[in-house]
């Protein structure tokens, strides 16, 4: 019997377990959960490292990001530019992200959903906030790895000075692992774990009254502490996030709705959509007109309302109907 002949006996299920094993690892650790450490995915540390790497820093003016793109895949991140893209883009997207790591020139988006300009378009650089988890890389105080074929290196783990995976947030699923956790505000987070640091043996409680919860880039008001506590003890909890809003008196006594925050992740021309099919549909009656007034001042969504409707009682509805959930 010659070596091609020679085939050995294996169950189906032993085989894709072991394959499906491997592709699972695989896709936890190199792509789609963070490292605790710095809060960061392989590509997006891949991306800063890239732009620290080139002289892409502050002080400096833009480059393209096509540039940054084709570094990165060329040394670190042999995968298809769009992710590496894409990966950037939220990078420097201020509604996404509580401080931006990259800081963007040109169109990179809308809270609206509008796509970024493609690559070729936008420039970029590393934001001052980024350099702090960069600061000291080529001091040895992180390990170091080849890259993909083995012509440099590439660090293992940034050398984060605070902590980016609470202050940014991250959201990421694979099989068998997901993670979402929302941002939170700098000064807090920095002021708890000096606390933590000083007293190891502090509790829930006592963090929280350094840190009291989330903080979201687009506001919104948190509804209840009762799962952010159950999060920050169990890993698990949902909050209800909704938006900031105020009821304005207008001429001839009429009055409208004004939201000038609206909860983390939701899309704001979605929302104004939704809003105005209520109206059209006449599920909700009082509504004459809405309109989106957001600009360089801010957000501003006008819900005008016909003269006598119940201002609180539209509100309220509103509020119940477009109610997002939060999950930590």
């Amino acid at each position: 019997m010659s070596l091609l002949e020679n085939f050995l006996p294996a169950f189906l299920e032993e085989v894709v377990g072991d394959r499906f094993g491997r592709y699972s690892k695989y896709i936890i650790q190199d792509r789609a959960i963070p490292d605790v450490r710095d809060g960061l995915k392989p590509v997006q540390r891949r991306i800063l490292y890239a732009m620290f790497d080139s002289g892409n820093t502050p002080d400096k003016p833009y480059r393209k990001s096509a540039k940054t793109v084709g570094d990165v895949m060329g040394n670190y991140h042999p995968h298809g530019d769009s992710s590496i893209y894409d990966g950037m883009v939220r990078m420097a997207q201020p509604w996404k992200m509580g401080h931006t790591l990259v800081d963007g020139h040109g169109n990179w988006g809308s809270m609206d959903d509008d796509p970024p300009a493609a690559m070729r378009y936008t420039e970029a650089r590393l934001s001052p906030i980024a350099m702090e988890l960069l600061r000291d890389i080529d001091k040895r105080t992180v390990l170091f790895k080849d890259n993909f074929d083995n012509t440099t290196k590439e660090p293992v783990v940034l050398p984060a000075r605070y902590p980016n995976l609470l202050v940014n947030g991250v959201s990421g699923i694979s099989s068998g692992f997901a993670t979402e956790i929302p941002p939170h505000n700098l000064r807090e987070v920095i002021d708890a774990c000096t606390a933590l640091i000083d007293n190891p043996d502090m509790t829930v409680g006592d963090l929280m009254k350094i840190m009291r919860g989330p903080d979201f880039p687009t506001g919104g008001r948190i509804m209840g502490e009762d799962g952010i506590r159950e999060a920050y003890e169990t890993g698990k909890g949902r909050i209800y996030v909704r938006s900031k809003t105020a009821i304005e008196d207008m001429r001839g006594g009429k009055q409208q709705i004004v939201v000038t925050e609206i909860p983390y992740q939701v899309v704001k021309s979605k929302l104004v959509n939704s809003i105005d099919q209520l109206r059209l549909e006449k599920k909700v009656e009082g509504i004459a007109e809405v309109r989106d007034e957001s600009g360089r001042a801010g957000m501003r969504i006008v819900i005008e309302l016909k003269k006598d409707a119940d201002a609180e009682g539209i509100l309220a509805y509103l509020l119940k109907k477009n109610r997002p959930a939060g999950r930590l």
